[in-house]
């Protein structure tokens, strides 16, 4: 079995996380962090990196595993020996990739590459040229002018995609109808955490449905200084984040509640935590006789790495769906791996989804 050939748009955090994983298992052989050891035959050693997208000076040019020290990059480097990958970082197009204020805050934001942006013919050569099976979408929140623009350069030179971010692919009708239509599966959107504050608060909303205590309200309040937290510092990108992060949450609630009920989303950019992510969950409600009760709850993790445990399951379920032919939205692994999937599922419904389609891909590949 060939490895997977994965190109990565957005050499950020989240790739370094990735790349650097995979580099550690396949040195290590250990197993330790991974969610699932193998998915569809594929291991976690068994992806090679063959191309980057990025827009930033310090990245482009560069092979993809010295790319991911570069700065505006500041996740915790676990893997600092990583031999050359022979993925170069090509320039990519702009376009609302980038929020003004990222251009002005120096090294620790964006410095763009010169040049012009890249064409759509071009995106599509390259990743014709090295024979991508797997484009996973890493830019920033926000980022929806973008994202269409090299998902539409993704389905021309017939790539599988795995959606990371909070723009509504997998989830729009019309954008599902197209990979389905090109015999390309896709996840997506929105990857969530291997443990993260989502998928927490969507537990602890269950748990108070299933002991019939009566949600009255929640927040969840995070903080962080990577560069995502500090994208997000404009409220114009916020959106789709929220609205992900809020449903993801609402969906497992025993009753949704009024949106001055419930506040889910980015609260603070503090640069000193880095890629630390600190997130406050308060849930309210009442119990036996309409007592109130509450739980308050915090959580510190580095955000990449908490990410990269189901990006590099997603990415094996879109190459094994690839090997068997089906497109469109993979519904078990979106709901199980993202914030946002096309079909929203409560956390144990969706596990056993997966379950039943591994069992249904096992026997299909037979």
């Amino acid at each position: 079995m060939r490895p997977i050939r994965v190109a990565i748009l957005g050499v950020g955090n989240c790739a370094s996380a990735l790349v650097q994983g995979i580099a550690h298992y396949r040195r290590s052989g250990a197993l330790t962090g991974v969610i699932q050891q193998e998915v569809a035959g594929y291991g976690p050693g068994d992806l090679e990196f063959v191309l980057g997208i990025d827009v930033d000076a310090r990245k482009v040019g560069k092979d993809l595993a010295a790319a991911i020290f570069e700065k505006p990059n500041n996740t915790a480097v676990f893997e600092p020996d990583i031999a050359p990958t022979g993925a170069t970082v090509i320039r990519g197009a702009v376009l609302d990739g980038v929020a003004e204020h990222m251009r002005e805050a120096g090294e620790d934001g964006f410095v763009i590459s010169e040049g012009k942006d890249a064409e759509q013919a071009e995106i599509v050569t390259a990743l014709k040229e090295t024979r991508a099976d797997v484009l996973v979408n890493f830019l920033p929140v926000g980022s929806q002018e973008a994202s269409e623009f090299y998902l539409e350069c993704a389905l021309e030179a017939h790539v599988a995609v795995v959606n990371c971010i909070p723009v509504f692919i997998a989830s729009d009708p019309a954008w599902e109808a197209l990979f389905r239509e090109r015999g390309l599966p896709i996840v997506g959107d929105d990857i969530k955490a291997q443990v993260g504050a989502t998928i927490i608060h969507r537990r602890i909303s269950q748990l108070f449905a299933s002991r019939g205590v009566d949600v009255e309200r929640t927040y969840q309040l995070n903080t962080g200084g990577n560069t995502d937290f500090m994208n997000m510092l404009d409220a114009g990108r916020l959106g789709d984040k929220k609205t992900s992060k809020t449903q993801a949450v609402q969906d497992a609630l025993a009753q949704r509640l009024d949106a001055k009920n419930i506040s889910i989303g980015p609260s603070e950019f503090v640069p000193w935590q880095k890629d630390n992510k600190v997130a406050f969950v308060r849930v309210e409600g009442e119990q036996w006789g309409g007592v109130p009760m509450h739980l308050e709850m915090r959580l510190s993790v580095e955000d990449s790495p908490n990410a990269a445990a189901c990006v590099l399951d997603a990415i094996r379920y879109c190459q094994g769906a690839r090997d068997l032919g089906e497109g469109g939205a993979l519904i078990a692994p979106s709901a199980f791996y993202c914030k946002h999937p096309p079909r929203q599922m409560d956390e144990l419904d969706a596990e056993r989804a997966l379950e039943a389609y591994n069992i249904e891909q096992a026997h299909a590949a037979e």
